[in-house]
């Protein structure tokens, strides 16, 4: 697979920026993306079926799941890696339903959510994995806007310069995890 020049991209995402977007692609993501991983999807899905309002605006939002580190001096958020996307594949189907647009996290997605994600016109991201540090150097202001106590996993507002990632689940159906593990087999 040939290194493409990363498509700049900036939040909030519209259908017609995500039917842009195809398996493979690098993007530079910037603008307001929220960080949350397991316990605060279960929290948003739980006010959903008590038919309360988000403590958040989905709408056109990206959610990166990631739990942070403690910043170091002068830095809005330490190492912000990502963290494993299966676990939050419960919950992400009811919010691609309200208007989330796009995940960043890593590894493979359920079916639920590939099928959410062709439905709703939805992308997934990978981000690197171990990489945390140098991807925190793209997170410009960060603030907890909801679910305080919960420590790395409260929902923190993050603003984003190019922010690396590539597209792993389109809205056509492409799954970069598939690709690759059919590209090493015929090797």
């Amino acid at each position: 697979m040939a290194i493409n020049k990363p498509v700049r991209i900036t939040t909030p995402l519209s259908n017609v920026d995500v039917q842009k977007l195809k398996v493979g692609m690098p993007v530079l993501i910037s603008g307001v993306l929220y960080s949350a991983r397991d316990s605060a999807h279960k929290r948003l899905v739980e006010l959903l079926d008590k038919g309360k309002k988000l403590p958040i605006d989905v709408k056109g939002q990206i959610i990166y799941y990631m739990g942070p580190s403690p910043p170091p001096p002068g830095r809005p958020i330490g190492s912000a890696g990502p963290t494993t996307s299966y676990r939050m594949d419960p919950y992400a189907p009811r919010l691609m339903a309200i208007g989330l647009k796009g995940m960043i996290g890593k590894g493979t997605r359920s079916d639920e959510v590939k099928a959410a994600i062709k439905k709703y016109k939805s992308v997934y991201f990978a981000a690197i994995g171990g990489a945390g540090a140098l991807i925190s150097k793209c997170i410009i202001k960060c603030d907890v806007v909801a679910y305080d106590d919960l420590g790395p996993e409260a929902i923190r507002r993050l603003e984003v310069r190019e922010l690396p990632a590539v597209v792993a689940g389109d809205m056509y159906g492409g799954d970069i995890y598939e690709i690759g593990v059919k590209r090493y087999r015929k090797k």
